[in-house]
This record gives structure tokens, sequence and C-alpha cells, in this order.
């Protein structure tokens, strides 16, 4: 059985108006979330065993904050490839990349992390969870999903949604 955990970034910074989108760091309300969120990571044993993460400077923030307190952790894959790209490009990024990653953590942006939360979501996935994972899928938000079969096989529907964390749920 296979876990992939969605990560979207913390809450982002919107103080200076002269960064570009990639730049902005996080919130003082986002570093307090990527660490709640990574120590819940921690202490539910969902430990990645590979990660994808988006360039963009929040994502890479939100990995260091999530991941500075974990015993053992992946160097992360840091991809332009998962920087505000549609749901379909994330999903080709984790066939071509889970590679024998029993959890895999994909750290990045809505709309697209959040569509393919979405779309993933099969039939055997708690009603509950598929309702609040649809109304909103918000910064610093954790998606937590098994399936059986190598990464090449994860496909729309193929995946039983066990967890939704918001930030606002955990602190």
């Amino acid at each position: 059985m296979k876990r992939l955990l969605l990560l979207r970034h913390a809450k982002s910074s919107w103080d200076n108006p002269d960064l570009a989108d990639i730049e902005r760091p996080l919130a003082p309300r986002g570093i307090e979330a990527a660490l709640l969120i990574g120590h819940t990571i921690a202490q539910r044993n969902w430990l990645p065993d590979r990660a994808l993460v988006s360039t963009a400077e929040r994502t890479r923030e939100t990995w260091r904050l999530a991941a500075g307190e974990w015993l053992s952790r992946p160097e992360p894959n840091f991809s332009q490839a998962l920087y505000e790209v549609p749901a379909e490009a994330i999903l080709g990024e984790i066939q071509r990349n889970g590679g024998d990653a029993a959890t895999l953590l994909v750290l990045g942006h809505n709309p697209g992390l959040g569509d393919l939360a979405d779309r993933l979501t099969g039939r055997a996935s708690p009603g509950k969870l598929v309702k609040l994972l649809k109304k909103k899928f918000p910064t610093g938000a954790l998606a937590v999903f098994e399936f059986d079969g190598d990464w090449t096989d994860l496909d729309i529907g193929t995946a039983t949604l066990t967890h939704f964390l918001r930030p606002k749920d955990l602190g």
C-alpha cells in the first residue's frame, strides 16, 4: 500500500508588492502552520520516503519548517514543474518521480493541488472527508491518500482519501 501526502504551502506574505509571486515568503501565520503540520506528520508516522517540492520560496520554506524536526527526511526534489501547474501536470510528476517510495509527499499550489486531490479521490473515501476537501483546500492543508500499486498506476479515482487536515483543525 502506497501513501500520498498532498500538502499545500502554508500562508504566504503579501507584505512586499515588489516581489515576484515565486519569491513570496511565508507570513507569520504560515510559519506557525508549517511547524504544526510538520509535527502532525511526524506524530502520525507519515514521514515521506521522497518529497517533490515546488521551487517557489513559500513551498521551500514550508518544507524546511515542516521537515525541520523529523528524525529522518529525504532530500527534497525541488521542481519548477510543480509551480502553479494544473492537476494533470502534478499527476505526471508523481507518476514519473514517485520511484520506489512507500510514502510520497508533494508540496505545491492551488488550484492544481486541490484539483488533483479531488480527482484522485476514489469511491471508498469517507463522504465527510470528501465534502470537506471539495469545499476548500486552504493554505497549509494536507490530504492523505492510500492506494495499491506503483506510482505509475496512480490515476483519477484510484486512491482512498484517509485524512484531510487543515491548520485550523490542528491548532
